[in-house]
């Protein structure tokens, strides 16, 4: 072969340039795990994660919560879908309940409805972000069939099945027989009001398609400031869930009677859901939430038990750090005697 080839193949090699990063030769931290390290990881995590899971809890079980669902009680028993569906019957509720503790305003309002599948993927897609957001984008309705044009084929807006089931039962609240006012202002994120929604986009055609849907919307307000609409395109991880219907922004004391007359709209009786009205106070972790204070306290008591259990066996059996005597080879055993 000729020597010049030789030359030119060895200069086409491909072997990587030399460097710390190729060759794995960084700088790293290699902690040595010895029993006082150990020991005092856990001690520390204990330490901080108990009294966090301590105060979590006492900030939940301080909150006040009512819960009533009333899907059952406000329907007649033998046929509840006929009843839902039938325009002309009267769908008023009255519902009283007894507040157990004082309650501080603010007060929310939660509407809560159970095995409703948001999350379900044909669901979630039936939108248009687009035409949410710009006004010219009303032709966009490709992505929002079966709602993406009314009977008589023009654009829906907004379109979709996530906005035509759109949840339209009422809350009228009185508190001993005085009207109270429900504030339903800023009940939506404002992210969501300032760049999913346009201020110049307004509904037209909406519930007009070929199926029976939830509410209607006002056709001289903004996509921006539908509020009840931005809290609900928000769609939901799970198939029971909670969406903020409004505030009380006065306080309500042990043992004031509440009257709550409901329009039972929505149909949640063809699927087998199930609806529920929630008054409930907010604390620093926010709504009613058990489940941190206890995750919190379990990890920290784990811990705890943990280095207390190292520390009795450090006491007990101590052992010398990178003693050689207790590798396998070294050790008298019955398979390999002395």
């Amino acid at each position: 072969m000729d020597p010049f080839q030789l030359e030119v193949d060895s200069k086409k090699s491909n072997k990587p340039k030399y460097s710390k990063f190729t060759q794995q030769e960084l700088p790293a931290c290699k902690p040595l795990l010895t029993p006082g390290i150990v020991i005092s990881a856990f001690l520390l995590v204990g330490i901080l994660f108990v009294p966090i899971g301590l105060a979590s809890l006492s900030a939940s079980q301080e909150i006040v919560e009512l819960i009533d669902r009333y899907d059952i009680s406000c329907v007649p028993m033998d046929d509840k879908v006929g009843f839902i569906q039938n325009s002309k019957t009267d769908k008023t509720c009255t519902r009283t309940l007894t507040v157990p503790k004082h309650m501080k305003s603010p007060i929310h309002i939660y509407y809560q409805i159970g095995d409703f599948y948001q999350n379900h993927r044909r669901y979630v897609k039936s939108r248009s972000d687009k035409q949410l957001r710009h006004k010219d984008a009303a032709h966009l309705t490709k992505d929002c069939e079966p709602e993406g044009n009314s009977a008589d084929g023009v654009p829906i807006v907004p379109c979709g099945l996530i906005a035509w089931s759109l949840f339209n039962d009422t809350y009228t609240i009185s508190v001993n027989k005085k009207a109270t006012e429900v504030n339903k202002k800023d009940i939506a994120w404002q992210s969501d009001k300032n760049n999913k929604f346009g201020n110049d986009v307004y509904p037209s055609n909406f519930q007009r398609g070929n199926l029976i849907g939830g509410a209607q919307l006002n056709e001289s307000i903004p996509l921006s400031e539908q509020e009840d609409l931005i809290v609900w395109m928000r769609t939901a991880a799970l198939p029971t869930f909670r969406k903020l219907y409004g505030r009380i922004e006065t306080d309500i004391m042990a043992n004031d009677q509440l009257t709550v007359v409901i329009q039972n709209n929505y149909n949640t009786y063809s699927f087998g859901g199930s609806k529920a009205l929630v008054l409930s106070t907010t604390s620093w972790i926010g709504g009613k939430n058990n489940f941190i204070g206890v995750a919190y306290l379990t990890i920290g008591v784990l811990c705890l038990s943990l280095a207390m259990s190292f520390i009795v066996l450090y006491m007990v059996k101590p052992r010398t750090l990178g003693d050689p005597s207790y590798l396998s080879w070294n050790r008298d055993t019955l398979d390999y005697p002395d």
